[in-house]
């Protein structure tokens, strides 16, 4: 299949940017969406051209690098899916594709479709862990652990922070990444003990880096490439508006 490509080039984070072209042929439909993008930069080092920068690193889903914004959504059009799991048998011959980086204040352009999401680093460095001695591993019946509780627990905790949820946003907002890394320590016994504090510094924090506020589009959910509930949203912020008022009452 021949395909058309019109991809954000900016050299970097003060540069102007802009859309450039690009054509492909003979591009395999089995391909991952990476590997056709190796495959264009090859074509363009030979041509003496430079190459078009991405991110990438597992190539399996697991790690989140691959964040890009493809025809109008994270990731490509797939659902739960990774750039690096999007095949080239959901585009079609002839057809044009528009690549660009994640958009948002938070996440600053570094160099074409490589953004800094150091942003979520910085969220977690806040108060996303455990602090507190919990001694060394224990029988696994030894703290009871509601079943249900320990399904959502798993749930959140495969957020990969690729920021997929930040890019659907019309606001940019954070709040499906920061809510999903508070509720895997939430809903769990080890992680109750310094629940109000964290909730408080991840929220701040959230704040603080430029991040939106969260205004119940679902886009957040629709595109995530785990399938991350907004439910966490409501536990976050019943949690956050808990922990607010237990300190004015303490003050």
């Amino acid at each position: 299949m021949n395909i058309k490509l019109k991809i954000w080039r900016q050299e970097n984070p003060k540069a102007k940017g802009k859309f450039m072209d690009y054509s492909l042929e003979d591009v395999s439909p089995e391909m991952s969406f990476l590997e056709m993008l190796d495959a264009l930069n090859t074509k363009l080092i030979i041509n003496g051209d430079n190459p078009v920068a991405y991110e990438h690193d597992c190539r399996e889903g697991i790690c989140g690098c691959c964040s890009l914004y493809i025809n109008g959504h994270p990731h490509g059009k797939g659902e739960r899916t990774t750039t690096c799991e999007l095949h080239m048998r959901s585009f079609t011959d002839g057809e044009t594709i528009v690549v660009e980086p994640w958009r948002a204040k938070a996440f600053p352009v570094i160099k074409d479709l490589i953004v800094d999401r150091n942003a979520f680093d910085k969220i977690m460095a806040a108060g996303g862990f455990i602090s507190v001695n919990t001694g060394s591993a224990q029988d696994s019946n030894a703290i009871l652990v509601n079943k249900e509780h320990a399904d959502e627990a798993f749930d959140s905790a495969s957020c990969i922070g690729c920021g997929a949820c930040v890019a659907a946003c019309k606001n940019a907002s954070a709040m499906l990444f920061v809510s999903a890394k508070i509720s895997q320590f939430a809903l769990l016994e080890q992680g109750k003990i310094e629940g109000m504090q964290r909730v408080q510094k991840m929220v701040s924090k959230m704040d603080e880096l430029g991040f939106g506020n969260c205004t119940n589009t679902y886009a957040c959910e629709a595109e995530c490439p785990k399938g991350i509930k907004v439910t966490n949203i409501a536990r976050m912020n019943r949690q956050f508006i808990a922990a607010k008022v237990g300190s004015q009452k303490q003050d």
